[in-house]
């Protein structure tokens, strides 16, 4: 029985790195990961979805989605929410050839 990397198996079936399809499917997964990150860290201080949103301006509704679907959120939301969890937040931004990191 052949063994397969994860890369081998995300080659085969979404494309390579660089397609169309293959940068779609990182970014959602991306999106999907930063969700289970923020319940996660909500969850380790013992937060409530309604005890965060309260914290940042917004809903527990919004919190909810959040979680789910961190697709349609603005940086500042996620800034706001990170803040009040209490965590570091950098971004890195790539554009041609020059890298900024923002910290």
């Amino acid at each position: 029985m052949k063994t397969y990397t994860l890369d081998e198996i995300k080659d085969e079936f979404m494309g390579v790195k660089g397609t169309p399809r293959r940068d779609e499917f990182e970014f959602r997964l991306q999106l999907d990961l930063l969700g289970d990150m923020i319940k996660n860290t909500r969850k380790e201080r013992n937060l409530t979805q309604e005890a965060l949103g309260e914290l940042v301006g917004v809903k527990k509704s919004q919190i909810s989605k959040l979680e789910k679907n961190a697709s349609n959120v603005t940086i500042q939301t996620i800034l706001k929410v990170f803040t009040a969890l209490r965590a570091n937040v950098n971004f890195k931004i790539q554009l041609m050839d020059t890298e900024m990191n923002i910290s």
